[in-house]
Order: C-alpha cells, then structure tokens, then sequence
C-alpha cells in the first residue's frame, strides 16, 4: 500500500519491532514472549508476531485462542500461549494447532484433564500463580498441589509457570519485590519437595524485564517496550528503543470563515476574527477522543484542532499556517519536521496511557508496513 492511496493511514515501522525485540533480548540475557493480543496494540498482530520473530522473538502471548488461530494460521510457527481463558470445549482446536493454555483454577484444570482424556494429542499449560494482581492467577498456597495434579494427568503437559506484576511500572519497588517474593516460594517449593521446575519460568511485563533484573527468569513477556511504548511515565524506555507506529492524514478543505462563526458539532468553537480552518478526516470512530485542546503537525509547526472532534472528521485551525494547502500531510502522532507527537502525549492531554491510544485505533485505519524486508534501521525516534 501507498500512503497517496489513503486520507488517514498508520505507518507501522517494521524495524523499529526488530530493533526493540533484540535490544530486550540483549537487555534481559532472557527469552523473549512478543505480546501481540489486541491486534498487536494496534499495530497488526500477524505482522508486529512475523517482525519481533525476526528479531529474535521465541514466543508469541495472546489473550484468547482465537488470537493464537489467527497466527498460526498466518504461519507462525514459534510456541504461542493464551494468557487469558480457554473454554473447554476449543481445547481440540488449541491441541491442532499447538497452542499453550494458562491453567489458574483447580475447577478449570479438572475441565481441561477431561478433555485431554477424551482427544488425541497433547495439552500445553502454563499455571498461573496469583501473587498480588487480583487477576487471574492459583493462590501461591494451593500452586503446588495443582501443578502436582496435573503432572499426574495422562495428555497433561505443565509447560510452564509464571506471575504478573501490578506495579512495575511505579518508583516504589516494594510491592514488586512481595509479589517476587511469592512467586519465589512457590518456586522452591517446587525444587525442595522433588517436583522440579516447569521448563518456562516467566513474571516480568515490559516495565519488570527492565527494571526488575531478578524477575526476568528464562522468558520475559514484552508488549509497550516492544512498539516503542515507555511502560509509564515513571519507567522510560532506555535509548535506542524505538515507537513503531505513527498516524498521519491529510488536509481535505480549507474555507476562510468570517467572525462569529460556530466551529463543529454544538458550536462550542466560534471565530473570533476571519480564521483559516481546515478539516482533516479523522474522528472518534478512529480513536481521536473528544478532548478539547490538542493539537496536530502541519509543515512540522503544531495546529490546534477546534471545535468537537466529529465521528469522522475535525477541524485545525489554519492562521498561524499560511502554507497549508489541500492535501497536506498532517500528524496525529509521529514526527513531522524537528516536531514529534508521541502516544505518550496523547495519553497526558486524554488522561489515560498510552497503551489505551494505540489500541484504540479502529481497524478501519489503513495499515501501512515500513522496512517490511529487512531492514534494520528504523524510520524515526521522537
């Protein structure tokens, strides 16, 4: 695809995927899972999964199977674990395509025994210790006897363990370290009461892989870091990490509009004077949240947008921009000229995070693949 094809369009950097997965590797001596669930944050998960194997990726995480069935069906082949649930019933189609599956729950587990019972093939579980996220996960004091249980299950196979933490992404370490420290004990107990440990032994998220140098285990799983993501504002990516994505449309009308005139849905903009406004074609029903103040690249100068952001489209205003013509690249975010707009912005002026932005991006957003053959240098840092 052509960018000239398109009104509003993603570039997604290939390399920049690369790049990240390898300097993770580097970074944690460890094995890299690519968390590619929610379609890749927005990025594409068929091509983000290919690009981060390239790079050096062992592992594929997904959040449900079908996500696992999309991959695989794209021909990935590398190991991938669903870390979210698995209805019984699907476990046939998770054993045909060798899928992993988390296992967190006693009542769950004896589902998944029957049905290994009644296949052919092999289960692959990973068992999920809850440690303090209050998510999915066995209490530490019951690990144990689960992972005894299903070691003893014919067409059973504990592939692996792991935890997640809660806050690795925040200054203060003390409650990262209690939920290692759990995770820990129930690893000795492992060891000392002669069961040994599951191949696979996984805890750190981006933020814990690399702040957390004990958490990282033999397997780190890896989704901000990945696309170039700071895990939170408190935990920045190190250097040489790069963002993946950007989002670029164009200018499609400029009218001259006399004062008093409204500005969008609700008139909540009215011209002060003759302003130059624009429109660009990007809205809601893309992922642009109906915030007031934010703002745009236009000839690498920052645009305001006024007015409330339409389902489809909304307005800049043009004065401080006499160059601007019709068709005009615009940057929603990404770098334009000595200017860059990052996901981080956009997630300080919308009051959440940057994980939120990117997969909010519609689907309906073309997807544009850079460096798609190889190559090793990416486009761009902020």
């Amino acid at each position: 695809m052509d960018s000239l094809d398109w009104s509003t369009w993603l570039e997604i950097d290939l390399a920049a995927i690369r790049n990240n997965v390898s300097r993770l590797r580097d970074l944690s001596d460890a094995a890299v899972m690519a968390i590619v669930k929610a379609n890749g944050y927005g990025h594409g998960a068929i091509p983000a999964a290919q690009a981060a194997v390239e790079g050096g990726a062992a592992w594929c995480g997904v959040s449900r199977l079908e996500e696992a069935l999309a991959l695989r069906h794209a021909g990935l082949v590398c190991p991938i674990l669903v870390l979210g649930y698995t209805p019984p019933a699907r476990l046939p189609q998770a054993m045909a395509n060798q899928v992993s599956l988390t296992v967190y729950d006693p009542e769950l587990a004896a589902s998944y025994v029957e049905c290994a019972r009644e296949g052919t093939g092999e289960v692959r579980v990973h068992v999920k210790v809850e440690t303090g996220m209050g998510r999915l996960g066995i209490d530490p004091a019951k690990a144990l006897d689960l992972i005894r249980y299903l070691r003893e299950q014919p067409g059973i196979m504990v592939e692996g363990i792991f935890t997640h933490f809660a806050r690795a992404d925040e200054p203060d370490v003390e409650t990262t370290q209690q939920q290692l420290d759990r995770f820990q004990k129930v690893l000795d107990g492992l060891k000392s009461n002669g069961h040994g440990l599951p191949p696979m032994i996984h805890a750190s998220n981006s933020a814990g892989a690399i702040y957390f140098k004990d958490a990282r285990f033999n397997l780190i799983r890896v989704g901000a870091a990945m696309y170039g993501l700071d895990p939170s504002p408190q935990a920045p990516l190190p250097p040489d990490f790069y963002p993946a994505l950007s989002w670029k449309t164009r200018i499609t009308s400029i009218k001259d509009l006399s004062a008093g005139h409204g500005v969008s849905y609700g008139s909540r903009y009215i011209t002060r004077k003759t302003e130059r406004i624009g429109v660009i074609p990007v809205g809601y029903a893309d992922g642009l949240r109906r915030v007031d103040h934010q703002q745009v690249l236009i000839h690498g100068e920052l645009a305001p947008i006024v007015g409330s952001v339409c389902m489809d489209q909304c307005m800049v205003q043009l004065d401080g921009l006499p160059q601007a013509r019709l068709e005009d690249e615009v940057v929603v975010i990404g770098r334009q000229g000595n200017r860059a707009i990052t996901s981080e912005d956009l997630a300080r002026r919308w009051g959440t995070i940057n994980y939120e932005v990117v997969c909010g991006l519609a689907n309906r957003i073309p997807r544009i693949y850079l460096n798609a053959s190889g190559k090793n240098q990416p486009a761009f840092k902020p």
